[in-house]
């Protein structure tokens, strides 16, 4: 067998998982949109359940499902016969995914949760089925042919699963406005999460780290603290602790370059008023707003001006913002 060969098997496979998908594109119906309903009536939890591959992919909707605002949780049917059915409350809605609608356990758990009226969401390709005829919505999956040669490994129809599942999931997403805030907090470590999440409070130098010169001190009191913290920077206060300005390296430079006195008044050599950040300010607008104003460290303030905290791009490189 040779390469052309084998890319023409590959492709062929692709072809046909494709063209399954446009087959369940073309007859999808009010069923997606009953099945949302159901969902967003519901005062629970969306429990996703299956079996072998579709037990693989129901994992998958359930993450997916709970990581864009509706809370869900995988349950394998088989853990649900012996104690974890104690797992599903009558408040919740249950989506069984099974190919063929026919297994042990879904006859003796589907009577169980019609008992307790809880509506079952089905994603089967058989519409005749005992699972079909027992949920409350079916969302049909079905597949002429699927692209294993020998017609039994799920490959179109496991394709077929995984779509229907993340179309009822953008569906539900976006019926509930869940924009990029939401899903920072339900991905706190990803990038998003860290550009959303991370305020300049979380960030900010506090205390004796913060590098600071009252506006009666000097040019040499303030390369001391500039040369204490390793900020670039020193903010000049009032003696009330409210920021003045701010005295930097590259201020520092330019009055050793002009040979003046280092016994010189602050005020003489300091840049007023200087940029400074709200503690509020997301992390990422205060390192987009230093790449903008050409500084790499400023002072944080309250909002009555008072000094209570400093920041500087190494800070937030290091906290995960590029």
């Amino acid at each position: 067998m040779n390469n052309e060969e084998l890319l023409s098997f590959a492709r062929e496979t692709l072809d046909i998982e494709i063209s399954e998908a446009h087959r369940m594109r073309d007859r999808l119906d009010g069923s997606i949109a009953t099945a949302c309903y159901l969902i967003l009536a519901c005062k629970g939890k969306v429990i996703v359940a299956g079996i072998g591959k579709s037990g693989h992919i129901g994992k998958k909707i359930a993450a997916s499902l709970a990581s864009t605002g509706t809370p869900a949780f995988f349950v394998h049917p088989t853990e649900a016969l012996h104690g974890d059915l104690g797992m599903i409350d009558t408040h919740d809605v249950v989506v069984f995914i099974s190919y063929s609608g026919h297994a042990r356990e879904l006859d003796i758990l589907l009577p169980l949760l019609g008992e307790s009226q809880i509506p079952v969401i089905a994603l089967t390709g058989n519409l005749s089925s005992p699972l079909a005829k027992a949920a409350s919505c079916v969302l049909n999956i079905c597949v002429e042919r699927e692209a294993c040669p020998m017609g039994l490994v799920p490959t179109s129809s496991a394709v077929n699963t995984l779509m229907m599942g993340d179309a009822l999931t953008m569906t539900l997403m976006r019926q509930r406005g869940f924009g990029p805030e939401q899903f920072a907090r339900s991905h706190p470590a990803g990038n998003l999460g860290i550009k959303l999440l991370n305020r300049v409070y979380h960030v900010m130098r506090r205390g004796n780290q913060i590098p600071r010169i009252t506006i009666n001190g000097t040019v040499m009191d303030a390369m001391f603290e500039l040369s204490r913290t390793g900020l670039g920077l020193t903010a000049v206060c009032s003696p009330t602790d409210c920021v003045i300005g701010v005295f930097t390296d590259g201020d520092l430079r330019r009055w050793l370059v002009k040979g003046l006195e280092l016994t010189a008044p602050i005020i003489e050599a300091m840049t007023i008023p200087g940029y400074r950040f709200l503690p509020d300010w997301r992390a990422s607008a205060a390192l987009e707003a230093m790449h903008q104003q050409k500084i790499t460290s400023a002072p944080v303030i309250n909002l009555k001006g008072n000094l209570i905290g400093a920041i500087n791009m190494h800070d937030l490189h290091q906290a995960g913002l590029e």
